[in-house]
């Protein structure tokens, strides 16, 4: 039974929540909340994602959980990737953040507080968004894998073996935008809401800077949910090349079989451990 201080701390919540969703609507334009809020939303949330996997390569004791331990990272390629990500702010993200307001205004979705969605229906939403972002990504990135298309479409993600969390959206124009109508699909069917939009972009980005992190710590929350794609499930796709496409749910590939060469390479793994472990 809910205690009545943590209804008060609910309440409290829940009322500086509407507070300053309300003063954000009322302090500018909808063009330049939803615009440049989400521009802002995007980058913020990238980077801030990106810091963990950042420092742990500063931190001795994090060593053992990086996955690829033979390829660290460089100075240089994570530059590389600022960079890139940097020139993607003006030749994609402005752009695409003037689209979510066009979005916004011809589907009339509601960005006031009396239309914000429970909390419970706004898990639910970005469950779905999940959901329609990893289909659409296993059979894309699967396809983008062919050898008349990689060149293409995907040769830039790959520069990296060992990927890292920044290394995320390093990739060509192209890739971004087919992977973006996925992102895209699951927002028209289930975002009934301004917020469920941002949160949908929040946790999206949170995921997928999650998998490329590089790293493998007994704290992910990941190993917690069935089917989920962790970062070592990811990163055996960046050193190995083929399989392990999808990057949210691991489903698609047991169902096609594209996670054989995967589960060969861990029992390769646990035998050579039982073996070390008898020496």
């Amino acid at each position: 039974m809910e205690t009545l201080g943590s209804l008060l701390q609910h309440n409290l919540l829940q009322e500086s929540f509407r507070d300053a969703w309300t003063r954000l609507l009322e302090s500018s334009a909808k063009f330049h909340v939803v615009t440049w809020g989400t521009l802002l939303l995007y980058l913020s949330s990238y980077y801030l994602a990106s810091l963990p996997g950042f420092i742990y390569q500063f931190i001795p004791a994090m060593k053992k959980y990086k996955i690829q331990q033979d390829k660290p990272e460089t100075w240089e390629d994570q530059w590389k990737c600022f960079k890139m990500t940097f020139y993607h702010i003006f030749t994609l993200h402005i752009p695409l953040s003037l689209a979510v307001y066009f979005y916004v205004e011809y589907a009339n979705l509601p960005c006031d507080w009396n239309s914000m969605p429970r909390w419970y229906s706004a898990i639910l939403q970005i469950f779905g968004c999940f959901l329609i972002q990893d289909a659409w990504e296993y059979f894309m990135h699967r396809l983008m894998h062919h050898k008349t298309l990689y060149p293409y479409l995907h040769k830039v993600h790959h520069d990296f073996q060992a990927p890292f969390s920044i290394q995320a959206t390093y990739a060509g124009q192209a890739e971004i935008l087919i992977f973006g109508a996925g992102f895209s699909f699951g927002t028209f069917i289930f975002c009934h809401h301004l917020f469920s939009l941002w949160l949908w972009v929040v946790a999206r980005i949170v995921q997928n800077t999650h998998v490329h992190s590089g790293y493998d710590v007994p704290w992910d929350p990941l190993r917690l949910v069935p089917f989920a794609a962790t970062s070592r499930f990811h990163d055996f796709h960046h050193m190995n090349f083929h399989g392990n496409y999808a990057a949210i749910f691991t489903w698609w590939d047991e169902l096609f079989g594209t996670d054989k060469e995967y589960e060969n390479y861990n029992a390769r793994g646990r035998q050579k451990e039982m073996k070390e472990h008898d020496n």
